[in-house]
């Protein structure tokens, strides 16, 4: 299926910004759709004058009319003048009848969808239509007619751009409150004249017992949290209706997560919506996960230190070696738990367990140029291209391998002499190549694979990581090793 906006530009007529705003308005469909009980589908228009289809929210408390996707269908004929006369007008235009969709009749509403320019003038950027089925009508409750008065609220600030508010902070991927959870309605100065029972109940839940109607939620606040309690700066805002923002209440151990819409018409606030959600158990998990998350960079903070220490030894125990053999053997050892500290220092600083491999080499490349090279041994060290962010499983190996790659260009390929070893990285959505390319004597005949660093490489290149490597010497002079790491292999192994 495609996106909003491969829709949008694929008609030539949506520029950047009215994109953003569509799914700004695309990001709230699913409260308009249970506000108005009604399908919303949002239009925008083609080259030929006519519309299509790029988002659809079905209602979750009512019967939808379409059970097929419309989305990237043209507007069909008998919405047509509807749709065109609320786009060139700019005004909200009713069906004079009911309209029959599928043997079922329907009442259909279009709403021009209007962006506000920073110059502060207004383009119609496209067409929101409300489809109410008509089948499953009855006698509305006081919460669906207030729903349904909220609904058309928000169609008049569609009208006139007053909504969505850019400004407003998007929607957490988890606990954002909706309309089913619980719904405040506010007048002017902060009172509630409506609260739907789920919203009751998750006041009662955080200690207050009352009716919320008629009451000012700023001083339900004061009641519910304690004097001497720290709590967000924004929530007199929010709970005031003054602000689209999003604040936290915690009391008596539960959390209501709550979002302020405050409600204008013409630009004049009229009142707000208060959208309040529990959501205790999800910050518990929260919670959880970053005690988690913190425990996890500390061992690999206590690893790094371990290994750096290890390094340590292995260095002074080199130094007191007196044999050639061993005190090289003892330093290379080093050099590559040193490289391992470095990818464990990097995931003891992140939130993730993925690192950005950059950094990593970036840091590898100093050590490895630093303690590889002799006094007679003069190597400049170049990286070009990016390696990227990989998981931890894989970026330990790859630096080792490289480490080796390196070391080798230094120790071997510019023995004695002065030279350049260039790594250059390319990465696209399938591969990753790594080039290792030295100014040295070149490889000589039957070398590859005899010494330990090679089989070293072997074994992490071909046996961690899935990938393929190569030895060959440059015409002229000099040696290049090719790495390629297949991507699929890894995010396969990921998930």
């Amino acid at each position: 299926m495609s996106t909003l906006s491969e829709l949008a530009y694929a008609e030539g007529r949506s520029t950047a910004l009215d994109v953003e705003w569509l799914h700004r308005l695309a990001g709230d469909g699913q409260l308009l759709a249970d506000l108005a009980f009604a399908d919303i589908v949002i239009w925008v228009p083609t080259a030929d004058d006519s519309f299509v289809a790029v988002a659809h929210t079905r209602p979750s408390g009512a019967a939808t009319l379409f059970y097929r996707d419309i989305v990237g269908d043209r507007v069909r004929p008998q919405w047509r003048t509807q749709a065109n006369e609320a786009f060139t007008q700019e005004r909200i235009v009713d069906s004079a009848s009911p309209d029959w969709f599928e043997e079922t009749p329907t009442r259909v509403r279009a709403v021009p969808i209007v962006r506000r320019a920073s110059d502060g003038s207004r383009v119609t950027i496209g067409v929101l239509t409300r489809h109410t089925n008509l089948g499953e009508a009855r006698t509305p409750s006081r919460q669906q007619i207030t729903f349904n008065d909220c609904a058309d609220d928000l169609f008049g600030m569609i009208a006139t751009g007053d909504f969505p508010d850019l400004a407003a902070p998007t929607a957490p991927r988890r606990g954002a409150p909706r309309a089913s959870d619980g719904l405040i309605r506010l007048d002017v100065n902060g009172t509630a004249t409506f609260a739907s029972p789920n919203a009751l109940s998750a006041f009662n839940r955080i200690g207050f017992n009352e009716e919320l109607e008629g009451e000012s939620l700023i001083e339900v606040m004061t009641k519910i949290l304690p004097v001497k309690r720290q709590f967000d700066e924004s929530l007199p805002i929010v709970m005031a209706g003054r602000a689209p923002w999003r604040a936290d209440i915690e009391a008596r151990g539960v959390t209501v997560s709550l979002r302020t819409i405050p409600l204008r018409d013409h630009g004049t606030r009229i009142g707000a919506i208060v959208l309040c959600r529990d959501v205790s158990e999800l910050r518990h998990r929260e919670q959880e996960l970053i005690t988690k998350d913190a425990t996890i960079r500390e061992i690999h903070h206590r690893v790094k230190n371990n290994l750096q220490t290890v390094a340590s030894l292995l260095r002074i125990q080199a130094r007191r070696t007196h044999s050639d053999e061993a005190r090289d053997a003892l330093t290379q050892a080093m050099r590559r738990v040193a490289a391992i500290a470095v990818v464990h220092d990097t995931l003891s600083e992140g939130l993730t367990q993925k690192v950005d491999f950059d950094d990593v080499f970036e840091r590898v490349l100093k050590l490895v140029a630093e303690v590889a090279a002799s006094p007679n041994t003069r190597a400049r060290t170049k990286k070009t291209g990016s390696f990227g962010i990989l998981p931890s499983e894989y970026a330990t190996p790859l630096a080792l391998a490289l480490t080796e790659l390196v070391t080798n260009a230094v120790e071997h390929g510019l023995a004695d002499s002065e030279g350049d070893v260039e790594i250059i990285a390319d990465r696209d959505d399938d591969q990753l190549s790594v080039r290792v390319r030295d100014s040295g004597v070149g490889l000589p005949e039957g070398q590859v694979g005899q010494g330990l660093g090679t089989q070293i490489v072997r074994t992490l290149i071909q046996g961690e990581l899935g990938g393929t490597i190569d030895w060959h010497t440059i015409m002229g002079s000099g040696t290049e090793v090719t790495i390629e790491i297949p991507l699929r292999y890894i995010e396969r192994d990921q998930g």
